[in-house]
């Protein structure tokens, strides 16, 4: 935008001294045309510059939660308010978490099947963040399957030894982030909270 608009103030000058100066007439024939492609190069800038879609959202920092292990997380019990607190913990550090369960993780947790929607309910989470598994289907292919697709690292304490061979992502250093509570306080492996 700012060449178009130097252009047409150079082209502007000129026609001005042709038009002005006695023995300058000539220049006419250089500043005019310059003059006029300068126009449309500044109107074209303005429409592109009116018309550019919006600039594209960052891609949120991405990371997943193994629900039905960190729920585990706090004296060894299911306890919904284990996930809220490390949910909370990730949103302050920036993160945007998603969760997978077990279906099993209702009954464990209120005393019967939930479904997606009722656990992001309970977790403060959109229902497409929150992820419960078919019965009678093993989570962890799950929660591998959307973190290789979305990049995501994966908060559990599993290492998923059985799966290494199908993910071998997941012996990558900081792919599994360690977690648990000490002393009453939470901490993450590697995310800056005390260990």
């Amino acid at each position: 935008m700012v060449v178009p608009v130097l252009i047409l103030t150079l082209s502007l000058i000129g026609v001005a001294v042709a038009l002005m100066l006695p023995g300058y007439g000539d220049l006419i024939l250089l500043a005019g045309p310059c003059t006029i492609a300068a126009l449309i190069l500044l109107l074209r800038a303005l429409a592109q510059r009116i018309t550019a879609p919006p600039a594209p959202e960052p891609e949120p920092n991405r990371i997943l939660i193994d629900g039905s292990n960190v729920m585990y997380w706090r004296d060894n019990t299911p306890q919904i308010e284990t996930l809220r607190e490390v949910i909370a913990t990730l949103r302050r550090m920036g993160f945007a978490p998603g969760v997978v369960f077990d279906a099993n993780a209702g009954y464990l947790l209120k005393g019967r099947y939930k479904h997606d929607d009722a656990m992001g309910g309970y977790l403060g989470l959109a229902e497409d963040l929150v992820m419960v598994v078919p019965k009678g289907t093993v989570a962890d292919r799950y929660l591998l399957t959307v973190a290789r697709d979305v990049g995501a690292p994966i908060v559990t304490n599993d290492r998923y030894r059985d799966w290494a061979a199908a993910f071998p992502e997941v012996t990558e250093p900081g792919r599994l982030i360690r977690g648990g509570y000490r002393d009453g306080a939470l901490w993450l492996e590697g995310l800056g909270l005390p260990t």
